[in-house]
């Protein structure tokens, strides 16, 4: 079964044609195609993804993509077709959705909807998945969310908390802005913390001892923006202390649910599951209490178009109309 994946649904135009073989999490993906457009330096002057501009480039990049992927294979037959609904910017994956029911029925193909939060989860059973042991504990961080599940087996799973403010990716970017660092903001926190201490300023850690699972990162970000009007702008330490406080929450949390259900894997997943001092982190941890750890590696961690494809074979089928507050 091969199919044709389009994901529209922030700043990235991103498509990819995969085959599948086989079935549930026994299914074996291979990469046929994959192209993905950035549109970071249209919206970098404005520190933020803008939705109108990202529609825009949307509209200009897909029949480009479209064009880039073909030529990638010797026999563009894709079986059907996957396109993001959400969540995330509702014209963005408007121009999504539009362009693929156009391509669907210009190709005769059938059209399945995909939740670009499954993709992220099932971005993990790329590579490796033989690994993932049930039940499992999965982290989803990205600009958008910031989500523990307990996933009992591939197609069950529950919800065990969730941001109340802030998600992750979101105070990344809102503290590099207050430290004058370019978007997007976590690359390049990540990148002054490898200069600074991370013990150099005590920053709250919101939530820590909390018996629930939710996360909030307002207060955290908030506790910057304080320190940074009272002391001089020392970037690194701040970077890194940030950092350090936020991963130490993520950690936390996900290690008290992997003791709470039994879990035998922590899956990390989500543009932020990129931060190399994350995945180092987890790793470690998980070496520590002879857990499985899986993280996808790091082009599949930011939007792509491969995770909506293998997410429109493990995942569930949804309405083709875009819904930015789609949630898992």
């Amino acid at each position: 079964m091969k199919t044709l994946a389009i994901e529209t649904s922030c700043d990235e135009t991103a498509l990819a044609l995969i085959e599948a073989k086989g079935k549930g999490e026994k299914t074996r993906f291979k990469i046929l195609a994959e192209a993905i457009a950035s549109q970071i330096n249209v919206h970098r002057p404005f520190g933020g993804v803008v939705p109108h501009l990202a529609k825009r480039e949307h509209e200009k990049n897909l029949p480009i993509m479209l064009e880039e992927i073909k030529s990638q294979v010797k026999d563009f037959s894709p079986d059907q077709i996957a396109v993001t609904v959400g969540p995330g910017l509702e014209p963005a994956l408007w121009a999504g959705v539009n362009f693929a029911q156009e391509l669907a029925k210009k190709m005769d193909l059938p059209l399945i909807g995909v939740n670009h939060l499954e993709g992220h989860v099932f971005s993990n059973w790329l590579e490796d998945s033989e690994q993932i042991k049930f039940p499992a504990v999965v982290l989803v961080i990205s600009g958008g969310h910031t989500i523990l599940l307990l996933m009992e087996s591939i197609n069950k799973w529950k919800k065990l908390g969730e941001t109340r403010d802030d998600a992750i990716g979101e105070a990344f970017d809102k503290v590099a802005r207050m430290l004058d660092l370019p978007y997007p903001g976590g690359p390049e926190i990540e990148k002054m913390a490898h200069e600074g201490d991370p013990k150099a300023i005590k920053f709250p850690r919101p939530m820590i001892h909390d018996k629930n699972y939710d996360f909030s990162f307002s207060g955290l970000k908030t506790s910057v923006l304080y320190h940074l009007r009272d002391h001089k702008k020392e970037v690194a330490h701040v970077s890194a202390s940030f950092q350090e406080a936020a991963f130490d929450v993520l950690t936390k949390k996900t290690l008290k649910a992997v003791e709470e259900f039994g879990a035998k894997s922590i899956l990390l997943c989500g543009g932020v599951a990129a931060n190399k001092t994350l995945q180092n982190r987890f790793a470690e941890i998980a070496k520590k209490e002879g857990l499985n750890f899986s993280v996808p590696q790091l082009k599949y961690n930011t939007d792509n178009g491969v995770m909506i494809a293998v997410a429109a074979h493990l995942g569930k089928h949804f309405p083709l109309e875009a819904d930015s507050s789609l949630n898992l």
